[in-house]
């Protein structure tokens, strides 16, 4: 059991090593802004938080972890950072970005507040291919991509969020059930 969380917590810190940079951030936006449905919510929502890559593995006992940027009204107002744990059947690591859509500034706000929320996932991930449907108390999204260039998603508010993935890379199967935490640090 030791050796299986030292190999999952190695696999994490690998897939989210490099630092981020701002520009890491416009080009997450930009595939979403190209990813069908989702462009449409960077006109209309109170917000967003984008995370350019969250780095995910599991062998039974699975954990996630990236870091992101909030936005409100197209400004960025603060850090935050996403912490997912989860047990169930998987196996594997991948790396894929993230945005969460605020429809209000209610919404913004229970984000921010630094809330715990559980969710039930079922994914495949391929290598830069992949599909997804993800429902739980952040909102549905489903998903399936070639890579960044050819990603299309859908998905629609649940609770006043709406929440998007882009698969970057590994090779993951999973159907687990589990908890994420963000954490906001305002700028």
């Amino acid at each position: 059991m030791k050796r299986m969380l030292l190999t999952l917590a190695s696999l994490l810190v690998v897939l989210t090593a490099s630092p981020l940079r701002a520009d890491d951030y416009q080009k997450t936006i930009d595939v979403f802004r190209k990813a069908g449905e989702s462009a449409s919510f960077f006109e209309t929502a109170y917000g967003y938080a984008v995370f350019p890559t969250i780095g995910k593995g599991g062998i039974g006992i699975g954990g996630a972890y990236g870091k992101g940027r909030v936005y409100e009204q197209g400004r960025h107002v603060g850090d935050c950072s996403m912490t997912q744990a989860t047990i169930g059947f998987q196996l594997g690591g991948q790396a894929f970005s993230q945005v969460v859509f605020f429809k209000d500034q209610r919404a913004l706000k229970e984000f921010t507040s630094g809330s715990f929320e559980f969710g039930a996932e079922a994914s495949a991930v391929g290598i830069k291919a992949g599909a997804s449907a993800k429902a739980g108390t952040a909102g549905t999204s489903a998903g399936a991509s070639a890579d960044q260039d050819d990603a299309r998603v859908v998905g629609k508010y649940y609770k006043g969020m709406a929440t998007f993935t882009v698969a970057k890379g590994g090779l993951m199967y999973e159907a687990s059930i589990g908890g994420q935490k963000f954490g906001y640090k305002a700028r």
